[in-house]
């Protein structure tokens, strides 16, 4: 680290070794994130340039938005760069949760059953699905669609055996490549492929779902090069580059996305409509980004792993292990001792570091949340931020960071505040 950055923060000079023999110690950690972020990079410079990407894609549409070359194009690139048949991108998706929506409901009708084969998933789809919430609010479980899980193994794998027997009369199997709040790991790429080949042993005509949330460019593959049919993603994590400022994807097989495009839009119109309104430029230039952040964000991630690990507290994933996500996991023993940690992240925001994070009663929540995050883009899983619920073993979610540079002053500052 540059001495004279300790000028600028002050750093307790413990700390400062602490993160010095941290960043050491991940130096072959870092050199596998920027090889994987290079041949990402390149797969997403190919595309641009086999799609044409010009000038005029930035222009945005009014009204049907119809002949919009520049929305038909960023479709394009996604498709290649995740490589998938075709991609359905487009800003008005308000969130990860609303792109997984419409894919569900786009594929999915009254009869058929889908199983999450990653155990439950994350609490704002439990509504969507039907699972929890009041009845006759729109659910699939409204509409006659079954649900089925297959809990993973205690040691946090997937029943690979368990998915074969539950899939066969389903039409859908779901996978939930990151934790949300849970300690289980992500998933690999690899992972996803024995699921797959799990899930096909069982209905080899099963559609494969998979939500990428967090999880595009952590490695060179996407999940679509190991039998997946249909992913999705926002665009304020990984995908958006820290760039665009909302929106979201659903990439996958032709006839599938086809299907998702007419539940965002209408039967009969789906993908041919839908003004741009000037957005493409951002959504363009945040996925040509997107690479290289993601790598800084997993390079913060490992960073934390193992400035926590050598400060005596539990780490998940550490920073040799595989990676699925962005996300680490930091067990801290107490209440106090999360928001010390959320306070110093917070001061690290380039946004907002005025601010104090607070527990509060979160919608859809049964304990107190405390969340830090001073974004650019609010809500912006891709830029530093960590959280979780006030509740046994006490443990932080962080993930992000645009730069390297201020992830690690941010998870620096953070130390900081619980050394006190």
């Amino acid at each position: 680290m540059n001495k004279k950055i300790n000028e600028i923060y002050g750093f307790d000079e413990k700390l400062l070794e602490l993160a010095e023999q941290a960043e050491r110690s991940c130096a072959e950690t870092f050199a596998r994130i920027d090889s994987v972020a290079e041949y990402c990079g390149a797969k997403v410079l190919k595309a641009f340039a086999d799609n044409r990407v010009s000038e005029p894609c930035f222009y945005g549409s009014t009204g049907y938005g119809y002949g919009d070359i520049g929305r038909e194009t960023i479709d394009k690139v996604f498709a290649q760069a995740l490589g998938t048949e075709d991609a359905l991108v487009r800003f008005n998706f308000v969130s990860g949760t609303h792109a997984l929506s419409v894919a569900l409901f786009g594929v999915l009708r009254t009869g058929d059953k889908m199983v999450s084969i990653t155990g439950k998933p994350y609490d704002t789809l439990e509504e969507v699905i039907g699972i929890s919430g009041q009845k006759g609010n729109g659910s699939l479980a409204d509409y006659g669609v079954e649900y089925g899980q297959v809990d993973l193994l205690p040691d946090g794998y997937p029943d690979l055996e368990g998915i074969t027997e539950a899939v066969r009369d389903a039409k859908i199997a779901y996978i939930q490549r990151s934790r949300g709040y849970s300690l289980r790991r992500a998933f690999t790429v690899a992972d996803i492929e024995k699921m797959v080949k799990a899930a096909k042993k069982g209905n080899p005509d099963i559609i494969i779902m998979v939500d990428n949330c967090y999880g595009e460019f952590v490695e060179e593959r996407e999940p679509s090069a190991v039998g997946a049919d249909i992913m999705i993603g926002s665009l304020i994590k990984n995908a958006g580059g820290g760039i665009s400022r909302t929106g979201g994807y659903i990439a996958g097989r032709a006839d599938l996305v086809e299907l998702c495009s007419y539940r965002l839009t209408c039967v009969g119109m789906g993908k041919e409509v839908g003004c741009t309104l000037g957005m493409n430029r951002e959504m363009l230039l945040g996925l040509f980004f997107a690479p290289d952040v993601v790598a800084s964000a997993i390079k913060t991630s490992a960073f934390a792993s193992e400035l926590f690990t050598q400060l005596g507290y539990e780490c998940s994933p550490r920073k040799d292990d595989p990676r699925g996500d962005i996300i680490t996991a930091v067990k801290l023993g107490s209440a106090e001792k999360m928001c010390a940690f959320c306070r110093g992240i917070q001061k690290g925001a380039p946004v907002d570091s005025f601010v104090t994070p607070e527990p509060w009663d979160m919608p859809g929540y049964s304990d107190q949340v405390i969340m830090a995050a001073g974004a650019f883009t609010n809500g912006a899983s891709i830029e530093l931020s960590a959280d979780g619920p006030l509740r046994k073993p006490y443990a932080v979610w962080m993930q992000g960071g645009i730069t390297y540079t201020s992830g690690k002053l941010g998870v620096m500052l953070a130390a900081q505040e619980m050394l006190g």
